[in-house]
C-alpha cells in the first residue's frame, strides 16, 4: 500500500482529535510519525535508498494505534471513515515537493555548514558569488534559481556578516 504526505497528514488529523477526545498518545507513536514525515521528504531525493520502506513502517505503527484509539473512542463507523480517508489518500507517493518543504541540500560535504540566498534586485548570482567567493566559499546553483553557498562554519559567518553591512549601507 503506496504512503505519501496526505496519508501522513491524514494520521496526524487523527490523532490530533484522539487527543482533543482525551486518549493519551505515547511518545513513541509521535516519533513514529515525525519519521515518517521525514522519511517520506527523503524518498523523493535522488539516491534515498529505503526511506519509502521505512516510511510505511512508521506510518503502519501510527495507524495501528490510532485505529485502536479511535475505535475505543468513537466506535467502528468513525474508524470505518477514517479507513476510507486513508484510502483515497494514498495517491502518487513522490509528488513534486515545494520550493518551501524542499530542505534538504545535497552535494554539501558533511563538515561544511550551508545557506540558502535567493539572487534578488541589486543582489544578482554574480555579486552574491563574488562575495562567497571572497570568504573562501562554494555556491551552487539550485533549479529554483536559489544559491546554496556553504564551507567552513567561520567563513560562512563572515559571509553573511558581510551582505548585511553591504544591505545596511546607505
Amino acid at each position: 500500500m503506496g504512503r505519501n504526505m496526505a496519508s501522513w497528514k491524514l494520521l496526524e488529523d487523527m490523532m490530533l482529535e484522539l487527543k482533543k477526545s482525551g486518549a493519551t498518545i505515547p511518545a513513541k507513536v509521535i516519533e513514529d510519525l515525525r519519521g515518517a514525515k521525514s522519511m517520506l521528504k527523503l524518498s523523493c531525493m535522488p539516491g534515498s535508498g529505503d526511506a519509502v520502506q521505512k516510511a510505511e513502517e512508521y506510518l503502519a505503527n501510527v495507524e495501528a494505534f490510532v485505529m485502536n484509539e479511535g475505535q475505543k473512542a468513537f466506535g467502528d463507523e468513525r474508524v470505518d471513515e477514517w479507513l476510507r480517508q486513508l484510502e483515497d489518500a494514498n495517491v502518487e507517493v513522490c509528488a513534486e515537493p515545494s520550493a518551501a518543504e524542499n530542505k534538504f541540500v545535497v552535494g554539501v560535504p558533511r563538515d561544511q555548514k550551508w545557506v540558502r540566498v535567493e539572487p534578488v534586485g541589486e543582489w544578482t548570482a554574480d555579486k552574491i558569488g563574488q562575495f562567497a567567493k571572497e570568504q573562501s566559499l562554494q555556491v551552487k546553483s539550485q533549479s529554483d534559481g536559489r544559491l546554496v553557498v556553504y564551507g567552513q562554519p567561520e567563513n560562512l559567518k563572515a559571509f553573511v556578516k558581510k551582505m548585511a553591512a553591504e544591505k545596511a549601507k546607505p
